[in-house]
């Protein structure tokens, strides 16, 4: 061991260490409790980004902690490598979206093992290699015979763009979720996937879910949306059509007070019964600009006109009007609904509109009032069909048709008579050719289908067709990806059962708030849907759930004269402190824009790999993990990065100074029981003692991997300003050191690694079990400090023995006749005192008379 803290130096060793010896390699084993920690798989972009970063560490922290454990723990990797950005990309780059993969994926696995983060790499995964989306193409046959994939026509969101379909829940505020680009209303056949078959499961197992953070399970809660009640049957006055008007659960007590009927724009009735011309007009104008269309459900104006039809009912028995409105709900199956005045504030506003509505205030509160319960009503009308009950959901099936061809293709074929015919499993994996990668790389994926119409034909058996031309929503490889995990070299099905039994459900799961309504929705889904096949046999994929905040960097920016935007790096930004101006490195003047998420468009990312090769790995984990709770967002300071350099150097020097306590040890240990300690053993002792069980209290209970970092650097600390007497000593001060390490290991496991061979340990640390405390007698006297105070002025802190602590009378006579008191007392008189238990000692004085003689 040098002198000198040389991270890379030493982390290169370490971690080719890791590599020859396989040592988190891990198979099953049912001598032990298992332990599944994952993160959310990355995309293949070609560089790490500290929202990476992050996520990794804290995953790997808490898969270091668990195997010290003693849980056999599988921590896996794979990439998430179909999809649009690899299109983009690899047509910017001019060369095919497989290669740029290949590449992207080759440099991130280095940059991924320059942070030592303890991944089972046999374990990999790669997404658009088809020995792992044959599975999925199975899968997706299975569904089919089974009636949970089907294709329509449908009007989908269109990204004219990306020239591809959304599903609804990446439709953000009316715009793609990638590109921002304002989506469209598109009729297209599709196929889809029947999740809403699975809406009321995926509401009440949210029951299930302890372990996963309140806002994540109030976000899909919302957007299963469902709203419970019963449709009432009507008629229109003088026609023989009947329809459905929907009354929600809350507002069943209420059946009796229907005032009017409210249906949507698009309901069949204002196809079928509709003639006057002002009204056919609003109809058309709530068709073009409505809310539901263009996906705008955030202040909305309601409209509405008299459809002067009246609906009657043998239970209402009266005329009921119809309006019709631009906007009912965002639950598209809801056509009509009662209009209920008596219960609901914007039914009560509208009713004034209207001149054949007669109604007051007070009786409505009357009606109210005397409301009873209609549960028996209810259960007539649906005996005698006059109503029954209904649920919708605002869930809508699941739009897996995407138009590109770097993703899996849908193993079906569309025949000439336009029937569908699966493949055969034989025939899988139905795998692309490369050319349509390698050639015309810049040709849109309409241009290169047409190219390429012979290879897509079908004719065998008799049969003639096409193959399918889209591919699969790439959502669809990340929501199965975490149980092949279990059995990624499996040959003969989608995954080996003994194993997911083994390894499944997830118990940590680490990934970002942001996949709260696509991928963790659609990952719950495929979990049902695999069990319910026979693959799994739990109902969820994960137990505990953390999401972590972003990453935040000061941004700044200039605008030019065509008014664009121009985003400058941090370190290309000079700082005038006299007039508090930045610029940059040409002098022009610079908007600073605050600390932002870490972006390329914003140009203030910060590249790991320089950081690793400045500072070092450890440092870098350090920081991410001590910088803020992993839950909230983090502000990127270098002087943090420093901070925490600063600190794993003097623990490299601390150790090297002491390098001879180790061999005082084992001499030591071998002659010498310990059976007493002094006052100062048992401090120190305490120390160690209290802060395993506040570190593992925290890893266990709160992941509060910032304090848990705070509370080993002033344990450290403490270590550190010791002062070694006697052998008793070298023992404490040597086995707090281990400790130390021990408890560092999650968070820096290089300089750890390497420091615990140096205290002259023949095994790695890699395979230690987590510290205990040691069980002796630590009951000692321990002071407590209270300020003393004469006339309100601070004049000392004085340290009270414990046995003080509740006896105020006592405290008193010990702190007036305390030496470094009394001195103060000289002269003066003491009229009063006042006591802040615990705290503040204040003691009210004036000067003595003195009296001279002659």
């Amino acid at each position: 061991m040098k002198k000198e803290y040389s991270p890379k130096k030493i982390e290169s060793y370490v971690q080719k260490k890791w590599h020859l010896e396989k040592t988190f390699k891990v198979t099953e084993d049912h001598n032990k409790p298992k332990f599944y920690c994952l993160s959310m798989l990355p995309y293949p972009s070609g560089k790490l980004h500290m929202g990476h970063v992050r996520n990794y560490t804290i995953g790997d922290v808490i898969a270091r902690y668990q195997r010290m454990q003693g849980k056999n723990v599988l921590h896996p990797i794979g990439w998430d490598s179909f999809g649009l950005p690899a299109e983009i990309a690899a047509n910017e780059k001019n060369i095919s979206p497989y290669l740029w993969t290949k590449n992207n994926i080759i440099d991130m696995k280095k940059q991924l093992k320059l942070l030592g983060f303890s991944f089972d790499w046999d374990r990999e995964i790669t997404t658009c290699d088809p020995n792992y989306y044959c599975w999925e193409q199975w899968f997706f046959l299975k569904l089919y015979k089974l009636g949970l994939a089907y294709k329509k026509n449908s009007l989908v969101n269109w990204c004219s763009i990306d020239k591809t379909i959304l599903a609804n829940e990446q439709v953000i505020n009316n715009c793609c979720w990638r590109c921002n680009n304002i989506v469209q209303k598109k009729l297209v056949k599709q196929w889809f996937l029947k999740i809403t078959n699975y809406a009321e499961e995926l509401l009440d197992d949210l029951k299930k879910l302890n372990g996963w953070p309140k806002k994540v399970k109030d976000m899909q809660k919302n957007w299963i949306g469902k709203k419970d009640g019963i449709d009432l049957y009507f008629k229109i006055e003088n026609i023989n059509y009947q329809f459905n008007v929907f009354i929600e659960k809350k507002y069943i007590n209420y059946i009796n007070n229907i005032v009017f009927i409210k249906i949507l724009y698009n309901h069949p009735i204002c196809k079928k019964f509709i003639n006057d011309i002002n009204i056919k007009n609003f109809i058309t104008k709530c068709s073009l600009n409505n809310p539901i269309k263009n996906n705008k459900f955030s202040s909305i104006i309601i409209k509405d006109i008299n459809s002067k039809l009246f609906a009657y009912n043998i239970f209402i028995k009266k005329r009921i009007p119809i309006i019709i409105v631009n906007y009912l709900t965002n639950i598209t199956t809801i056509k009509a609904i009662a209009g209920i005045p008596i219960s609901n504030k914007k039914d009560f506003i509208l009713i004034k509109k209207y001149d054949f509505f007669v109604f007051k205030f007070k009786k409505l509160l009357s009606i109210k009032k005397n409301n009873k319960d209609n549960s028996k009503l209810i259960d007539n009308l649906i005996k005698n069909n006059v109503a029954c009950f209904k649920k919708h959901y605002h869930l809508q099936d699941w739009s897996i048709s995407r138009q590109r061809l770097w993703g899996t293709p849908i193993p079906i074929i569309i025949q000439n008579n336009k029937k569908l015919l699966p493949f055969e499993k034989s025939d899988l994996p139905l795998v692309f050719p490369k050319k349509f990668f390698n050639e015309d790389i810049n040709k849109s994926y309409n241009q290169k289908i047409k190219k390429n119409l012979k290879w897509f034909s079908y004719h065998k058996n008799g049969i003639k067709g096409q193959i399918e031309t889209d591919t699969f929503d790439t959502f669809i490889e990340s929501s199965w990806y975490y149980a092949r995990y279990t059995s990624n070299n499996e040959k003969n099905s989608m995954l080996n059962k003994k194993k997911a039994k083994y390894w499944l459900p997830v118990d940590q799961y680490i990934g970002g708030i942001e996949h709260a309504i696509m991928h963790l929705m659609y990952f719950r889904f495929f979990h049902k849907l695999m069990r319910d096949i026979g693959l799994l046999q739990t109902d969820e994929p994960v137990k505990n759930l953390l999401c972590q905040g972003m990453v935040l960097s000061d941004s700044y920016y200039y605008i030019d004269d065509k008014k664009k935007y121009h985003w400058v790096k941090s370190k290309d930004v000079i700082f005038d402190k006299k007039n508090n101006i930045f610029f940059n490195k040409k002098g022009k003047k610079l908007i600073y824009n605050g600390m932002i998420k870490m972006s390329k468009s914003k140009n203030n990312g910060i590249d790991p790999q320089d950081i690793i090769e400045k500072y070092g790995a450890d440092t870098l984990r350090m920081f991410i993990m001590f910088a803020a709770p992993p839950t909230m967002n983090l502000e990127w300071k270098e002087s943090g990065i420093k901070g925490m350099y600063r600190f794993l150097n003097k623990l490299w020097k601390f150790i090297y100074k002491y390098n001879k306590i180790y061999k005082n040890y084992q001499k030591i240990e071998k002659n010498q029981e310990i059976s007493q300690y002094n006052t100062q053993q048992l401090i120190i002792q305490n120390d160690i003692n209290k802060t395993i069980i506040n570190v593992t209290n925290n890893f266990e209970k709160y992941q509060s991997f910032n304090t848990i970092i705070s509370s080993i650097i002033i344990l450290f600390k403490k270590i550190m300003k010791y002062k070694i007497y006697n052998n008793i000593d070298y023992i404490i001060i040597f086995n707090g050191l281990l400790i130390v390490l021990k408890m560092l290991y999650p968070f820096a496991p290089h300089i750890c690694f390497v420091l615990w061979k140096y205290m002259g340990k023949d095994n790695n640390i890699d395979f230690q079990s987590w510290p205990v405390i040691k069980n002796i007698n630590t009951k000692i006297e321990q002071n407590f400090n209270i300020i003393i105070q004469i006339n309100g002025k601070k004049k000392y802190i004085l340290p009270i023995p414990e046995k003080y602590y509740n006896k105020n009378n006592n405290i008193k006579k010990y702190i007036l006749l305390h030496e470094k008191i009394s001195n103060f007392l000289v002269n003066l008189k003491i009229i009063k005192t006042i006591y802040i238990p615990h705290k503040i000692f204040n003691i009210v004085t004036k000067n003595k008379k003195i009296y001279f003689t002659k």
